[in-house]
């Protein structure tokens, strides 16, 4: 889970953002996690990740969350409300320090990351788990969906509780959409920093030096405009929308990938990505060997 246009609201009010989303922390989303047998795994600024003892559960406290943020915010400007995103998908996982890693963690960062704000996306993995138990509102299937970094399509459920949905029963004079950054008269481009797949989490400097030197290299091509490091960078660990990023930085293409290191082997993939319709334009795998200094 995380709040939908955070670096927007940030800027626009820092105490403000931080006070309201600590107070729906405390009022709302914790209880309810609470309250359905969900373990918080780790915060990551604007967003958690969250274990639960069943898929239904899941469900359930996603449900009740995304129904109470929607009635907080009947009364609040479109370009106010904190509004969560939420993915759900039943996968195995890996234990190690408290913290869990593997595909089944991936997956739910990326269904999330696809969720409209105010929504809930699950895998079809999950949604079969749930059907018929969870009764409270209906999942739309949307078909088979390419996830960021995930090899094979997969099938997902999209439900909508709060935001465009929720703010169309009551419009606030002072709603209306965020204007997009001009896009610049030449190509342009953000590198986002790269996913670190290996079970090594330890090894995130391999992936963040690898996006340095991407950055680097396509800042030193004039005809290019390309983000910031530091700006690029804020989006780490914040699974979006290929959209939102594009106009939150005012640019035309992503450039994102994974990292994944195997004893003395590594593997990294990248895709580019237009961000007016969030397409896939370009993808490339390449492999290889290193050497890595173990001395103290």
């Amino acid at each position: 889970m995380d709040v939908a246009g955070y670096s927007r609201l940030m800027g626009d009010d820092e105490e403000l953002t931080l006070a309201q989303f600590k107070a729906f922390r405390k009022t709302l989303v914790d209880p309810k996690i609470g309250e359905h047998r969900g373990r918080i795994v780790k915060t990551t600024g604007d967003g958690m990740l969250v274990e639960f003892a069943s898929a239904v559960d899941a469900a359930r406290c996603a449900i009740e969350v995304q129904s109470g943020m929607a009635e907080q915010n009947t009364n609040v400007p479109q370009d106010k409300r904190i509004e969560f995103r939420i993915g759900i998908h039943v996968g195995d996982i890996i234990i190690d320090d408290n913290d869990i890693f593997g595909d089944g963690v991936n997956i739910a960062a990326r269904l999330e990351g696809i969720a409209e704000p105010g929504g809930v996306c699950i895998s079809d993995d999950a949604h079969r788990q749930i059907r018929g138990k969870v009764d409270i509102l209906p999942f739309d299937d949307i078909g088979s969906q390419t996830l960021r970094n995930i090899a094979e399509p997969m099938r997902v459920w999209r439900m909508q509780v709060g935001g465009s949905n929720a703010s169309t029963a009551r419009p606030s004079p002072s709603a209306g959409p965020q204007p997009a950054l001009v896009l610049p008269d030449k190509p342009s481009i953000a590198v986002l920093p790269f996913d670190n797949l290996s079970v090594n989490q330890n090894q995130n400097y391999l992936a963040d030096g690898i996006v340095e030197a991407i950055t680097a290299a396509l800042s030193r091509i004039g005809s290019f405009f390309v983000i910031a490091r530091n700006s690029a960078f804020a989006y780490k660990g914040r699974p979006m929308n290929a959209r939102d990023i594009g106009r939150e930085l005012g640019v035309a293409y992503l450039l994102e990938g994974s990292v994944q290191t195997a004893g003395n082997r590594i593997r990294i993939i990248v895709q580019l990505i237009e961000t007016e319709g969030g397409m896939h334009v370009w993808a490339a795998r390449h492999g290889g060997t290193v050497e890595i200094d173990r001395r103290n």
